[in-house]
C-alpha cells in the first residue's frame, strides 16, 4: 500500500468503533428503569433520563460519570425527591461497574490498524472522561499502534482542523473513521477531510444525524475489515 499527497493521516474514534461501549449504557439503563419500576414504565423512565442527559451535556460532558449523575437526577425527579438512599447506592454501584467493564475489541479492529500503521500517521481521537478513556485504551492493547492519542471534550470541525494540523498535514490530507455521523464523520468532512462511517448496531440517539451522502469525501463501510482497501483506493486517487 502506498500513500499519495492526498492522504497521510487517519484518525480513529474509540468507543463503538474499536471496542464495545454503548451496550454497557443500554444494559445499565434497563437496570436503572427496573429500579424505578414503581414510578413509571421503562420507556417513560428512559425518556426522562435522556432529557437529563441532554440538559447535562454542557455541564458534565460525555461519559459514564455524567451518565451516572443524570441517573441520580432522574431518580430524584421521578420520585418527587423521595428516592430511597438504597436506590442511589444501587445507581452508584452500576456506574462503578460500568467503569470497570472489560474491553471487548470489535471485529477486524486490530488487523485494520496494523495494516495501516507505519504507512499512515494514525491518531486516536476520542471524547469523554480522561481517566476512563485512558483505561479503555490501555485495556484494548491497541495504544502502541497509534502515533498520537487525543482525548477531547467534544468533536467538531474546529477540533479536527486543529488535531489534523497538529499531528498531520492538515484536514485536507486526513481521514476520520468512526461510528458516529454527528461526531466523527460530518465534522471531519466540514473541516475539509474524509469521513468514513462504520455503523454500529447501537448508537446513542444524541449522535444521530443524516448521512452526508452527497459529499464527495463521505464513505461508508460495514466493518473495519473493509478499511484498508478503501484507504488504498483513496490514496491511489480512486
Amino acid at each position: 500500500m502506498r500513500t499519495s499527497s492526498e492522504l497521510t493521516t487517519i484518525g480513529f474514534d474509540a468507543d463503538d468503533t474499536l471496542w464495545q461501549n454503548e451496550q454497557f449504557f443500554h444494559m445499565t439503563e434497563k437496570r436503572f428503569a427496573a429500579m424505578l419500576a414503581d414510578h413509571g414504565e421503562e420507556k417513560q423512565i428512559s425518556a426522562r433520563l435522556l432529557e437529563a442527559e441532554r440538559r447535562n451535556l454542557a455541564v458534565y460532558g460525555f461519559g459514564i460519570k455524567g451518565f451516572t449523575l443524570s441517573m441520580i437526577e432522574t431518580a430524584i425527579e421521578v420520585t418527587e425527591r423521595r428516592v430511597p438512599a438504597s436506590v442511589i447506592s444501587q445507581i452508584l454501584d452500576a456506574g462503578r461497574e460500568m467503569l470497570s467493564h472489560p474491553i471487548e475489541p470489535l471485529p477486524h479492529a486490530r488487523e485494520a490498524i496494523e495494516k495501516l500503521a507505519g504507512v499512515f500517521r494514525l491518531v486516536l481521537i476520542t471524547k469523554g472522561d480522561l481517566f476512563d478513556q485512558e483505561r479503555k485504551l490501555a485495556g484494548s492493547g491497541l495504544g502502541d499502534l497509534f502515533d498520537a492519542v487525543e482525548i477531547v471534550s467534544d468533536k467538531n470541525a474546529a477540533t479536527y482542523a486543529r488535531l489534523f494540523s497538529r499531528h498531520g498535514d492538515g484536514p485536507a490530507r486526513s481521514m476520520m473513521v468512526g461510528n458516529s455521523l454527528k461526531s466523527d464523520v460530518v465534522p471531519a468532512i466540514e473541516a475539509g477531510g474524509w469521513g468514513v462511517h462504520v455503523p454500529h448496531e447501537l448508537t446513542w440517539v444524541l449522535e444521530h444525524v443524516e448521512a452526508p451522502v452527497t459529499e464527495p469525501r463521505f464513505r461508508q463501510i460495514s466493518d473495519l475489515g473493509q478499511l484498508p482497501d478503501l484507504v488504498q483506493g483513496i490514496a491511489s486517487g480512486g
